[in-house]
């Protein structure tokens, strides 16, 4: 076979792959590569030159941001403020939800824009009495309308605006992509108001997410949070200093000494000494008084009101000792602090609260800790405790604009800035925005690694090398030819409908990030066999890929919000079939207008 033929044989196998979805697309995507050198269509070098191409860098730099913005409260903010400006018609909600998820694809991508919506979806359409497969599906659309309205909003955009730039014709400006995204997010929404109550099921789904937005004041009548807890630090002239045991002391009913705790931190002890921590119980103005009396500087305030459960700087955790946890038998009090400076707010045995203690702990209990959230995050790797819920998620559900959110939006800002302003490569912006959210400490490190979805940067760095010997092999000549020959010569539009309908129907089973880099080459080659623009065709190819309207598996959004709609595979093509029509329409119409053949 010559290189062509074998080119074809190899993307046909990568096709069928990722068809039967047997396999981890990532390692298709290495197969790919493997195969290629494995024949000689490219070398080593080329092999895996697209782990360091500008485009993945870009990419997943992205994925940074998108954490940033996410997991700030950006996300909760922008969603407490829909419910409390788009009231209760159904059709205003509907329009807002949408446009809201159109904004934060544009900014954050469409897989981050609908893991943030989809708990807040889910939670107005119980309050407006739907069901929520009236309102996810639209919610995903829009999602990825949204994702034409800047460079930055989609791989895509950042491939084909690469690709434009090789074939000699200059990048996209950053916010052109807007030119056909408002067209296309118009048309959805409209669709979605007038055919969605028609065409999508009314079903109420067997799981759904959960809804924690007022987990704080559960979590309050749940453990019976009244009188607050205050640490107390014995001063060196405290005329408590040898008085004991603690739990004799106090002011009357006021103020109960729950236990004093020794400097060093190993536990409780019986006669109280200087430095030593005492835990006590009351109304905040009798322990006030009672610290002032006795010589105590107050170390730590501690919770009596679900206002002071979830703050910007620290929030609360729910866990339950498992069998076989060190924690059994350990003997434990309320205000007690444990590793990680977290204090234990209340324990509670079989639902029942065991009071401010001290007890010793059984398999079973569950226990309320305060702390800063870096701190009830390490709970998710402690396996002497079972957390309830994740803090992760708490936190991003339950503090809008939270720590650190005003910083992040103002390196987006200025990311969004660079990137439009066209100075500076998008990969060195996208650097700079990540380091700068490291460096600011909106999020850690360790943060920062687990929010790169790795299998899309190894998924378009290892099919970057399948792109490029497709253009080299001569095969993206080959199919373009034979695109040519079907459409006819010198006829523009049929040559863009013939790659919209391509890179559509394959983007319904295989990832639209890798339809694109399969496609671009082949409308490139075709572009100049009929010695048209390359920038019309590429923008075409960039619609088409974003428009992953007709199946559950065309993009991990979709996917997400299968369970909560209750949605079936053949829900989606109802609504989306209309969409993509429409899509189709702008694709015809606005692209030619704006980009010249």
């Amino acid at each position: 076979m010559d290189d062509a033929t074998t080119a074809l044989v190899v993307l046909a196998l990568v096709v069928g792959l990722f068809v039967w979805n047997r396999l981890p697309v990532g390692a298709v995507a290495i197969l790919a590569a493997l195969a290629l050198w494995a024949t000689g269509l490219v070398t080593t070098d080329e092999a895996v030159a697209g782990f360091g191409d500008p485009v993945v860098i870009f990419i997943a730099t992205l994925f940074v941001v998108s954490e940033a913005i996410d997991s700030t409260g950006v996300t909760t903010w922008a969603g407490r403020w829909l419910l409390d400006h788009a009231g209760t018609g159904a059709t205003r909600v509907l329009v807002a939800v949408c446009l809201l998820s159109a904004l934060l694809t544009s900014l954050i991508t469409l897989n981050g824009a609908v893991a943030a919506l989809l708990p807040l979806v889910v939670l107005i359409a119980h309050r407006l009495g739907l069901s929520p497969s009236q309102l996810l599906m639209p919610v995903a659309f829009a999602g990825s309308a949204g994702g034409m309205l800047m460079l930055m909003s989609s791989p895509v955009n950042v491939i084909v605006s690469e690709a434009a730039r090789d074939a000699g014709e200059g990048p996209f400006p950053f916010f052109s992509f807007a030119l056909v995204g408002i067209p296309l997010l118009v048309g959805t929404v409209l669709l979605c108001v007038l055919l969605g109550p028609r065409l999508l099921p009314r079903r109420v789904p067997e799981h759904s997410p959960p809804d924690l937005t007022g987990h704080a004041d559960t979590l309050e009548a749940q453990y019976q949070l009244t009188d607050g807890f205050y640490r107390l630090r014995v001063r060196s002239r405290s005329d408590l200093i040898g008085q004991g045991p603690a739990g004799a002391l106090g002011d009357g009913a006021s103020v109960r000494v729950v236990a004093a705790e020794s400097p060093d931190g190993r536990g409780v002890v019986g006669l109280v000494g200087d430095d030593d921590t005492l835990v006590v119980t009351g109304p905040a103005h009798d322990v006030t008084r009672f610290a002032v009396e006795h010589g105590l500087a107050v170390g730590m305030v501690g919770i009596g009101d679900a206002r002071d459960l979830m703050t910007r700087e620290a929030g609360v955790a729910e866990v339950v000792v498992p069998p076989r946890s060190r924690l059994v038998g350990e003997q434990v009090h309320r205000g007690m602090q444990r590793e990680h400076a977290l204090v234990i707010l209340a324990v509670q045995r079989l639902g029942k609260d065991l009071g401010d203690g001290p007890v010793e702990l059984a398999e079973g209990d569950a226990i309320l800790l305060h702390g800063r959230w870096s701190a009830l995050d390490q709970l998710n790797r402690d396996r002497d405790v079972l957390l309830v819920d994740s803090p992760d998620l708490v936190r991003r559900q339950t503090v809008p604009w939270g720590a650190r959110a005003t910083r992040a939006v103002l390196v987006l800002a200025a990311l969004v800035v660079m990137l439009g302003s066209g100075q500076v490569p998008p990969a060195i912006a996208g650097l700079v925005a990540a380091v700068s959210l490291v460096l600011l400490r909106v999020v850690g490190v360790a943060q920062a690694y687990r929010s790169v979805s790795w299998q899309t940067v190894v998924l378009v760095g290892a099919l970057i090398p399948l792109s490029t010997a497709i253009q080299t092999s001569g095969a993206a000549d080959r199919v373009a030819s034979v695109l040519i020959d079907a459409v006819g010569s010198g006829r523009p539009y049929l040559l863009l409908a013939a790659l919209f309908l391509l890179t559509a129907t394959l983007g319904q089973v295989v990832s639209n990030t890798a339809t694109v880099l399969v496609v671009v080459p082949i409308a490139i080659a075709a572009a100049e066999a009929t010695g048209t623009s390359a920038k019309p065709v590429l923008m075409v190819v960039a619609i088409a890929g974003c428009a992953a309207l007709l199946t559950p598996i065309s993009t991990p959004g979709n996917m997400m919000i299968m369970s909560p709609g209750g949605y079936r595979f053949g829900d989606y093509w109802k609504l989306g079939l209309p969409l993509m029509v429409w899509w189709f329409v702008v694709s015809l119409t606005v692209v030619p207008l704006v980009w010249r053949f």
